[in-house]
């Protein structure tokens, strides 16, 4: 067999092993959290100097639903901590975005949604901080996320008090309604205090160095065009939903 012919037949079989055999596994997700510089203005300013250093991470590993079509929307985000909190930010290039809900605890996820789940320590529980375009807040202390009638096994929603806790910026109105079917990028900000999540998981102390467990999520359940997404990996075909602790990536605190 002439060399050449040898060399592109040994790729093509490479290839289609990668294609018919065992999936690529991905590679675990991780996102190093820098310490801000100083603190963002909540202004929904991506490119501020006190953003300039953060890493960016994506979430665009979509999930094959029930329910699922093919709308990709572009989603980013970073992350960066001071002594005292997390600084959050999220920037979507999306469409038909919708806003139905405006109070606290609300069924934001329903929306157009960005979500961060967060584990400070192995042996405690997670919080989900879910938010629509709208800057509306869900968010939960879950210990154990097997699924009930009332929700989860073991969980907490987290008071009306905590909603004036969490500062934050929207870039769309609170309520959109109906659709915005063309193209729109919109952004929200926000900071949680450790003073807050210590209320949950004891004192976390100096976060330079630790490592946490987290994911990142894009959704838009009940739009016209529904859609999930993640950060770190999770089933394709979305068994467990996004309640999945065992399939967090990891930040580390520099």
């Amino acid at each position: 067999m002439l060399p050449k012919l040898s060399f592109w037949l040994g790729c093509f079989v490479v290839l289609a092993a990668g294609c018919g055999g065992k999936p690529m596994q991905d590679k675990p997700a991780s996102y190093l959290v820098r310490r801000a510089p100083e603190r963002p203005a909540l202004q929904g300013r991506w490119d501020e100097p006190a953003w300039w250093a953060t890493p960016i991470l994506k979430v665009e590993r979509f999930m094959n639903a029930p329910g699922a079509n093919n709308h990709r929307p572009g989603v980013q985000a970073k992350v960066a901590y001071a002594a005292d909190g997390l600084f959050v930010i999220f920037r979507v290039s999306d469409r038909y975005v919708v806003c139905r809900h405006t109070e606290f605890q609300s069924r934001v996820y329903t929306d157009s949604c960005v979500e961060f789940f967060m584990q400070p320590k192995p042996d405690k529980g997670y919080f989900n901080l879910e938010m629509n375009a709208g800057g509306a807040l869900l968010v939960t202390y879950i210990e154990d996320a097997a699924r009930t009638p009332t929700g989860f096994k073991k969980f907490a929603k987290l008071p009306p008090e905590a909603d004036a806790l969490i500062p934050r910026f929207h870039s769309l109105p609170a309520r959109i309604e109906p659709e915005l079917t063309g193209p729109v990028e919109w952004c929200v900000e926000y900071f949680v205090p450790f003073s807050l999540l210590e209320r949950y998981v004891g004192p976390l102390g100096n976060v330079a160095g630790q490592t946490w467990r987290a994911n990142f999520f894009k959704c838009a359940d009940e739009s016209s065009h529904p859609h999930w997404a993640s950060w770190a990996p999770l089933d394709v075909d979305f068994a467990g939903g996004f309640h999945r602790p065992d399939k967090f990536g990891t930040l580390k605190f520099e």
